[in-house]
């Protein structure tokens, strides 16, 4: 049977697991695990994606990634081929280092994003190569938690669904870490819920399949939701993500809120990222704003400006 073709769209966020052929170490010293910090880092400022959580074991890697208008196999390619590059001349090998094709789930983050990051920093707890998360140099736990800088991790995403404070946000992260220590691990965050290479419910597998299979719009970015509801409330992108509670811009967060709640492989998470505010207070706005535009023309027209489509946000293209 042929192999699917991995979904891309930008935004996506995949949980990768790269492992060393036939159980291989992919890393035999530190150095090696240094030079694969430093080919991350020019992977992200290249390829404009962004790294969440990640962990570097013996002879296995886990990243949680999220894509731009670069697709993940592109951006897996280039890191392992290089990387392969390097430890064969250094090493004096030949052949490969990487297991066959590598693991991507496309991930639901407003459901997974948390626990993915606490599954992925929590392996060298699982593996007893240490006994806490924090005594363990090579993965992204210690940089939420403010103990180092690693300028190509991206925190921000993760300690905002902890608060808008970075201090108290980092300790709620690391309670959250440490309540699972002792946890059995849930399989499917490694193995996914559909067909191996989802993790998410239903609806979100159903729509993210049909993207793929192109039955379809196109893909609607969050940069486009927050560019229609700025056009529509007649903002800019600096005002709706500016402190305050002005009402044009309360109104197009609460709009842009709704309209990624009704795109399944969108997240609110993301969203309170871009805008500065909390899941919940998002959450809260969506819920208000979807009654108060159940009869409003004027929301239907940005839906239909931004998705293409007279009023329905995912109309098959059969």
């Amino acid at each position: 049977m042929p192999r699917k073709p991995r979904i891309h769209f930008p935004g996506a966020l995949y949980h990768v697991i790269l492992r060393g052929n036939a159980g291989q170490p992919i890393f035999l010293n530190d150095r090696g695990r240094e030079h694969f910090y430093d080919l991350i880092g020019q992977g992200v400022e290249r390829f404009a994606y962004r790294i969440h959580a990640f962990c570097l074991m013996t002879n296995h890697v886990h990243l949680l990634v999220q894509v731009g208008e670069v697709p993940l196999s592109r951006i897996i390619h280039n890191l392992t081929l290089r990387y392969t590059a390097w430890l064969n001349r250094r090493h004096n090998r030949i052949g490969h280092l990487f297991h066959g094709r590598y693991k991507a789930l496309l991930v639901d983050a407003d459901k997974y994003l948390l626990e993915l990051v606490r599954y992925i920093h929590l392996n060298p707890v699982r593996a007893a190569m240490t006994k806490l998360p924090d005594e363990y140099r090579w993965s992204g736990h210690r940089a939420l938690a403010g103990r180092e800088s690693l300028l190509w991790l991206t925190t921000d995403w993760v300690l905002s669904c902890f608060g808008s404070k970075v201090s108290s946000a980092r300790k709620r992260y690391m309670a959250f870490v440490s309540d699972a220590v002792t946890s059995e691990t849930r399989k499917e965050y490694g193995q996914g819920t559909h067909e191996g290479r989802i993790l998410g419910d239903d609806d979100f597998a159903e729509d993210v399949i049909r993207l793929a299979e192109g039955k379809t719009c196109d893909a609607v970015s969050l940069d486009d939701v927050l560019s229609a509801v700025c056009r529509h409330h007649g903002i800019s992108m600096a005002e709706i993500a500016a402190p305050g509670k002005a009402r044009g811009p309360s109104e197009a967060r609460a709009a842009a809120a709704l309209l990624v709640r009704e795109i399944p492989y969108l997240s609110l998470t993301a969203l309170a990222t871009r805008v500065g505010r909390e899941v919940s207070a998002l959450s809260r706005a969506a819920r208000l704003h979807a009654v108060k535009t159940k009869n409003d023309t004027s929301f239907s027209t940005l839906v239909s400006e931004l998705t293409g489509n007279q009023g329905e946000m995912f109309k098959c293209q059969n």
